[in-house]
């Protein structure tokens, strides 16, 4: 898969991985200082598949700043080192906020800068032929995969657990916990978006509330029954129709 699918890691970098930004490494603030309403400045929101065109670009440091107009906002990310110009197409996943930010290699200061795994230059257009044909989107929010030939009877439920139906149905209140569920791959794709992708069923749940994403560093095979723990996540929309209202991310998986 190629690299430029990593621009989509649902997870927000640390700062340990910033620390290769070398003197540029964003330091955490002792102090925090309430701002007034006439110098506060404008934060945009952090979303993923943020799309627009490139203002100005400078590399500093083994990173490269792009000042990016959506046409609604401008905003600063930065990441990685790669090649940009002025007036590029860009797409800008979620990232790092970082406000009041001071580039000593720069010698400049930024109300806000995000700071992202990676940009993908050449816009949107580009996305279609990175996707896989069995990744397709989701619809409405509802995984695709609703029918599958692998056995699912016989599954029980893990230890301390809940179903696949128990998630869709508590979401609202199990939203940022931690949850464990036991089922069987019925897909597995691997590096699209930077991860790994299982659709997984355990036999409950009706079209719609019967297949559970989750995504992980690990690997699986179709059939395979296995044990998934990690966050559930609510209402994630990565763009460009990958919206999910059920998803685990960077799951534990074990293969049992």
């Amino acid at each position: 898969m190629k690299q430029l699918m990593t621009i989509f890691c649902i997870a927000i970098f640390s700062i340990s991985l910033l620390a290769g930004c070398g003197e540029d490494t964003p330091a955490p603030k002792t102090e925090t200082a309430k701002p007034s309403a006439q110098t506060a400045p404008a934060v945009p929101e952090s979303a993923p598949g943020k799309t627009g065109k490139v203002l100005e670009t400078m590399d500093a440091a083994g990173y490269t700043y792009i000042q990016v107009d959506t046409g609604s906002e401008k905003f600063w990310a930065a990441a990685p080192q790669f090649a940009a110009k002025v007036d590029d197409d860009v797409v800008v996943p979620e990232g790092m906020p970082m406000p009041d930010y001071h580039s000593k290699t720069l010698d400049r200061t930024f109300d806000i800068v995000y700071f992202v795994p990676n940009v993908l230059v050449g816009g949107a257009e580009n996305l279609s032929g990175e996707v896989p044909a069995d990744h397709p989107p989701t619809d409405g929010g509802k995984t695709v995969v609703e029918t599958t030939d692998v056995d699912l009877s016989g599954i029980t439920v893990a230890e301390g657990g809940q179903t696949v139906a128990d998630l869709f149905a508590k979401k609202t209140d199990l939203a940022g916990k931690p949850v464990t569920v036991r089922g069987k791959v019925v897909k597995f794709t691997p590096e699209i978006m930077g991860k790994n992708w299982i659709h997984l069923q355990d036999g409950t749940g009706e079209a719609g509330t019967n297949d559970l994403t989750v995504t992980t560093s690990a690997m699986a095979q179709k059939g395979d029954t296995v044990v998934i723990s990690g966050v559930l996540v609510t209402d994630k929309d990565f763009g460009y129709g990958y919206a999910y209202d059920v998803i685990i991310e960077d799951a534990d998986v074990t293969v049992e």
